[in-house]
């Protein structure tokens, strides 16, 4: 038995990941990237956001789960994420039942709780999972739905303590994805709570909001990532190096 499912019983944190490849992740940053450099980027977000995940995952004795999408691509992400890992396909014909799968698969398999965090969030760090996990856990008023909301209108991380269908029946891709989260999980009777802040990589306007965490000493999530575009963008207007 693996550690990831030792670690189960308490709690899932799981990755939502997509196959990398020129013209099928972070197509929004092309232009001024290339397709080719937007993936590129993308497979460095990834690779730091599982190496973050698998140590706070040990620090919270969590199971990890990578969430693959299309599942033809299992085997070669599982082929990068680190051991911690248990890599499964994505199951749902859209972004809402693949979170609800995911949350169901977990609970069912006896998890208390699971995280759902996406993988383009580079400075999403153990601090802030772990205020999450504590309003989940709290001894006298724990919450069933806890949110760590990003620059758009939507969440880089959601918690859930219980978990009903329907709650993410919205649309997912839109400036009000969290307060419509919020509000259907009141509509289904759930307790729900907002914890820190956080910023997803969609744009090429968003690495400078990356380039402002570096400049305050809050880069060391996502050394691969900074490199990256150190070494390939050399517009200091788009990403200023350090």
């Amino acid at each position: 038995m693996s550690h990831s499912r030792e670690r189960a019983g308490r709690g899932v944190i799981v990755v939502f990941a997509k196959a990398p490849g020129a013209g099928l992740v972070k197509t929004r940053m092309a232009p001024p990237l290339t397709l080719a450099q937007a993936s590129d980027l993308y497979v460095n977000l990834l690779d730091d956001v599982l190496a973050t995940t698998a140590a706070l995952a040990a620090e919270q004795g969590l199971g990890a789960v990578l969430a693959v999408h299309p599942g033809a691509a299992v085997m070669d992400l599982a082929a990068r994420a680190p051991v911690e890992f248990r890599v499964v396909a994505q199951r749902g014909r859209d972004l809402a039942q693949r979170m609800s799968w995911a949350a169901a698969e977990a609970m069912a398999g006896g998890a208390r709780f699971v995280l759902l965090r996406g993988s383009d969030s580079p400075t999403l760090d153990g601090e802030t999972v772990a205020a999450v996990v504590a309003r989940l856990e709290h001894p006298h008023d724990a919450r069933d739905v806890v949110v760590c909301p990003d620059q758009g209108g939507g969440y880089s991380l959601v918690g859930l303590r219980r978990f009903r269908p329907g709650l993410f029946d919205h649309p997912m891709s839109t400036q009000s994805v969290l307060t419509d989260t919020l509000a259907r999980a009141k509509a289904l009777g759930l307790t729900t709570d907002v914890v820190g802040a956080s910023f997803d990589i969609d744009t090429a306007q968003d690495l400078a909001l990356l380039g402002a965490a570096r400049a305050a000493g809050a880069g060391s999530h996502c050394p691969r990532t900074l490199a990256w575009l150190d070494d390939n963008l050399v517009e200091d207007a788009l990403w200023p190096k350090a």
